[in-house]
């Protein structure tokens, strides 16, 4: 009976602690305000779930489907896609400047508050989450690759940038909803309303003669990392800012790591074209 009670009470111990190293940790540690939001109630877990299914359908199912078929033509159907995010990135960039304050109070190093339940507080904590949701929806930028038969255009660089960037939001809007927080949401829409526009007058034959500003889309996209890592950087060199350090050495280290990989994208595909 003994040894029976004690091994009963290693399972319950070793549950309890599975259950708070799994969700409690991450409430205990993370925003009150967040935690009735999908996907952000306990740890990152169904977040990485979309990732792994993400991945697995890049790598496995799509090639797989695709294999003996012809390339589907999806022109109709990518031109509605990219004029929606058109509309919600443009959306998130105007809200962003009424916000931020055209990004400057991004720049102040104050504290969340998470006790605060002010409109524009709770509002800004939706808007982070609706900008994280699209995250998700940016993995069918590749699944139209795949079904296009565009295999050249899913690059290491594609698929690493579509897998990360839920899992760097998710950490921002989980621990840190607002303040400091708020630049790169706001800077990242801007960009890719660009983005989208090109990729939308790109479905036009007629348009294309029109298109040479693409490498300045890779040159832009560059240019906001380096804006992140400034942003950031300025925050720890300011006397007595409150943003905690964690927060800006991991969106330092971020934003190096894709500026690395966008600069060897940019000199592999224009100084080669350029060669030519």
């Amino acid at each position: 009976m003994k040894m029976s009670a004690q091994y009963s009470a290693f399972i319950y111990q070793m549950m309890d602690n599975v259950k708070y190293y799994y969700y409690d940790i991450w409430n205990k540690n993370g925003d009150p305000r967040v935690v009735y939001l999908p996907f952000m109630d306990g740890g990152p877990w169904n977040m990485m779930l979309m990732i792994s299914a993400y991945l697995y359908c890049v790598k496995i199912v799509g090639p797989q489907f695709m294999r003996n078929r012809k390339a589907y033509d999806m022109r109709n159907f990518i031109l509605l896609y990219n004029i929606s995010l058109i509309i919600i990135n443009g959306w998130f960039f105007t809200t962003g400047c009424w916000v931020t304050n055209f990004g400057i109070d991004s720049w102040k190093c104050e504290v969340v508050d998470r006790r605060s339940r002010r409109f524009i507080d709770l509002y800004k904590i939706k808007l982070g989450w609706l900008f994280f949701m699209t995250k998700f929806v940016d993995f069918f930028d590749t699944f139209f690759f795949i079904l296009r038969k565009k295999d050249r255009q899913i690059s290491g660089l594609h698929v690493f940038h579509h897998s990360c960037m839920p899992l760097f939001v998710w950490i921002g809007l989980k621990f840190a909803p607002g303040g400091n927080s708020g630049f790169f949401p706001w800077i990242n829409s801007g960009i890719h309303t660009v983005m989208y526009t090109y990729y939308a007058l790109s479905t036009f034959e007629t348009m294309k003669p029109y298109l040479w500003w693409k490498k300045y889309l890779t040159q832009m996209q560059m240019a906001q990392f380096v804006l992140v890592i400034l942003h950031s950087g300025y925050s720890m060199m300011s006397p007595g800012c409150q943003w905690p350090k964690i927060f800006m050495y991991l969106s330092i280290f971020n934003a190096f790591i894709f500026l690395l990989l966008f600069y060897s994208f940019f000199q592999q595909t224009y100084k080669k074209e350029k060669c030519k």
